[in-house]
């Protein structure tokens, strides 16, 4: 009996050991950044600007053809200070054997990963953000491969019609032109990427997988000024080219993303491949078939109460719908729903401030903290999942007048039918992009902080972050304590066999 017994102790031994919730080293991989710095000054037009460029980018159809997409406000440029509010989030990539480190823009609006190739025509040489520009160079890379015209991925639906193979290399090459005149070709290769991986509890660094992405040879219109030049774009989208459509496909990753963007101090935050796991998280299901992350955005409440707007300003077809978007600095609304939201926080706060208009923008003169007399704003999604918004994430501190700060409106208006919802919105949140589950979740958090990490998935999680913790679900804790509690009641059991045959 007592040969029995101890098999019996050993699993209890080995499932208790397994229970323990594993928290709290750090992993300091690549953390995301901030482009613009707290202290540095830009025309809020010249943002308005940069959100022109990029919804022309991201609101083309499978086609090529552009969606108009006027962006309504004064073009009449000021400056604002970039504190919290406006940020653009940049990280660092390695690419190669051996490898080389690419600072690439996050951007959920558009699928492939892209470099500027050290073959590029008139890319910029140099950044306004401070940064070392890099290029990458196939020939000095023993891992790197040419992509055929043959190859599966030549033929994937985001190529547009000015996409050609090349006969004389048989090189598959892209073209991407926007609707403002500016783009970007090149051609694709296949080379390494390297990053950090959890597997089971523990961290592993300089794991690397084979990925196809974009060598950039040619940029034009604003993609080749130097003022926010970075070394290239690291595209989140739905699409089979993504890096995590293309990690998830082969079981290296699961196919779901994270990042929390801190929206004080430098910025930054932290990005993962995988899932950010949060008790407060709320999840509102992607609108199916669209090539971004759509949601179906029903209402809008201030101080708890719906605002007056038509749903048909929020439908989401025929080039209508509300993106989630992180490569989009603002946020903006329709005009349908514009009007009434500006209104209604106006009528909350007329006897606590004094509203003017600076610029076209609606704006307040506040004596006092705005969380003591700005109300909170609810988006609220198809699923009952809603997004509250403090006072600081929908207001822009736009200096000092008359011995008054100076607080406007930070959502711009829209006429075309598409809400974007940027950074001035998802920042200080941990937003997870679910796509095995087809869903968007979000909850408001200190990025500064340490995040868990799920690694119950069956794949290995990429973390390119700051800080993170390592954490079991809920479900596989039950799971685990269930089997400790089994395991307990047959040794207890085993234990009084074998005082009855003493």
């Amino acid at each position: 009996m007592r040969a029995f017994l101890a098999p019996i102790l050993a699993l209890a031994t080995v499932l208790i050991s397994l229970s323990v919730v594993y928290c709290g080293f750090p992993a300091g991989l690549l953390s995301l950044e901030r482009a613009f710095p707290p202290a540095r000054h830009v025309q809020l037009e010249a943002l308005r600007a940069r959100d022109r460029l990029r919804h022309g980018r991201i609101l083309q159809t499978v086609t090529g053809g552009v969606v108009d997409f006027p962006v309504l406000g004064s073009s009449d440029p000021y400056l604002v200070g970039i504190d919290e509010s406006f940020v653009l989030y940049f990280t660092k990539v390695k690419l190669g054997s051996p490898p080389r480190e690419f600072s690439v823009q996050i951007d959920t609006g558009s699928d492939i990963l892209w470099v500027t190739c050290n073959s590029c025509n008139d890319c910029p040489q140099s950044s306004g953000l401070g940064i070392q520009l890099n290029s990458y160079d196939a020939a000095s890379s023993s891992t790197a491969g040419l992509i055929p015209c043959s190859h599966p991925m030549c033929t994937s639906e985001v190529q547009t019609s000015a996409a050609r193979c090349s006969p004389e290399s048989n090189q598959c090459g892209y073209s991407f032109q926007y609707g403002d005149g500016s783009g970007t070709s090149g051609h694709y290769v296949s080379d390494s990427l390297y990053f950090d991986m959890i597997m089971g509890q523990s961290v592993t660094t300089n794991v690397s997988a084979t990925i196809v992405f974009g060598c950039s040879t040619d940029q034009s219109g604003d993609l080749a000024k130097t003022d926010k030049a970075v070394d290239g774009i690291f595209g989140f989208g739905q699409g089979d080219l993504s890096v995590i459509s293309q990690l998830s496909s082969r079981g290296i990753t699961p196919k779901v993303f994270s990042h929390c963007l801190k929206g004080d101090g430098n910025g930054g935050g932290i990005l993962v491949l995988g899932e950010i796991l949060e008790p407060s998280i709320v999840y509102s299901p992607l609108v199916p078939s669209q090539p971004h992350y759509n949601l179906n955005l029903q209402s809008i409440a201030v101080s708890g109460q719906p605002l007056p707007i038509d749903s048909a300003a929020f439908e989401t077809s025929n080039n209508r719908g509300t993106i989630v978007d992180s490569g989009t600095t603002l946020a903006y609304l329709v005009e349908e729903a514009y009007d009434p939201f500006v209104s209604a926080i106006t009528a909350s706060v007329s006897q606590s401030v004094t509203p003017t208009i600076a610029k076209g923008n609606q704006c307040y003169l506040v004596f006092t903290s705005i969380s003591d007399i700005f109300p909170q704003v609810s988006l609220n999604f198809a699923g009952g999942a809603s997004m509250v918004l403090k006072p600081g994430e929908y207001l822009v501190h736009l200096g000092f007048q008359e011995g008054a700060a100076l607080w406007c409106i930070g959502f711009q208006k829209v006429q075309g039918g598409v809400t974007i919802l940027g950074d001035l919105v998802l920042k200080d949140k941990i937003v997870v992009y679910d796509l095995a589950h087809q869903r968007l979740g979000w909850a408001n958090y200190d990025c500064s902080l340490s995040v868990n990490v799920s690694v119950t998935s069956g794949k290995d999680e990429f973390v390119n972050a700051g800080q993170l913790n390592v954490c079991s679900s809920s479900r596989d804790m039950l799971f685990k304590t269930l089997l400790i509690g089994i395991s307990a009641l047959l040794m207890h059991a085993m234990v009084l066999m074998e005082f009855q045959f003493l």
